[in-house]
């Protein structure tokens, strides 16, 4: 994917969006350094714009400033796994049963699982597979719900992408997947929110087995 800058104001969103970008599809492993005057020279800005957009980003839970290590892409282990997952198994059942309940279109979801399936390579499919999540969520009609879970989106996001590299199991969360937007289409409420709560605490146990710690 390339990147060009584009102009001021808008050089911290096209900062951001790109090292988002690179993190959420593996392309910066958690424990990377990021340091401000590398990031400013590759895409031709002041470090000023790479300061705040990564201040942006640890806001979000993607990296971590610390005095002594400077900026680091998040690492991922188990707790930290299973306290997104938690938050998400907490609100996004109850935002998909409220979807389907309000007969919102489910377009964009079918969109989104097409594009999954027809990814080329794991940064598609998984860039595919949030936007899937999204479009039954956002729907549910209430806004903040809404907002809530997309606070914890992308430190999902980043848990998938550690656990896919380990145990590529996309597979099977595709077919789950296909499950789901068929109950939801179908107008099952509770089939559609347990198969979304049983989809998600799957995943983050097949990940980061308790057994293993």
């Amino acid at each position: 994917m390339t990147f060009a800058p584009s102009p001021i104001p808008s050089r911290t969103q096209f900062v951001l969006e790109a090292i988002k970008h690179d993190i959420l599809t593996g392309g910066l492993r958690p424990g990377h350094a990021l340091v401000e005057t590398e990031l400013a020279a590759r895409f031709g800005v002041s470090k000023t714009p790479v300061r705040e957009a990564l201040k942006t980003l640890a806001g979000s839970g993607l990296v971590v400033m610390s005095q002594y290590k400077g900026v680091t892409v998040r690492m991922v282990d188990a707790d930290m796994a299973r306290e997104v997952y938690d938050v998400r198994l907490l609100l996004e059942p109850e935002a998909v049963r409220r979807t389907v309940a309000t007969g919102a279109s489910l377009d964009a979801a079918h969109d989104a699982l097409h594009r999954a399936a027809g990814a080329e390579d794991q940064a598609e499919r998984s860039l595919a597979n949030r936007d899937f999540h999204r479009a039954l969520y956002l729907p549910c009609g209430n806004p903040l719900l809404g907002r809530m879970l997309d606070e914890v989106r992308d430190q999902a996001a980043l848990v998938s992408t550690v656990a896919w590299a380990a145990v590529p199991s996309w597979e099977r969360e595709a077919a789950e997947h296909e499950e789901i937007l068929r109950l939801a289409r179908s107008g099952d409420v509770a089939g559609a929110g347990r198969a979304v709560h049983d989809h998600i605490a799957s995943f983050v146990e097949r990940a980061f087995p308790r057994s293993s710690e």
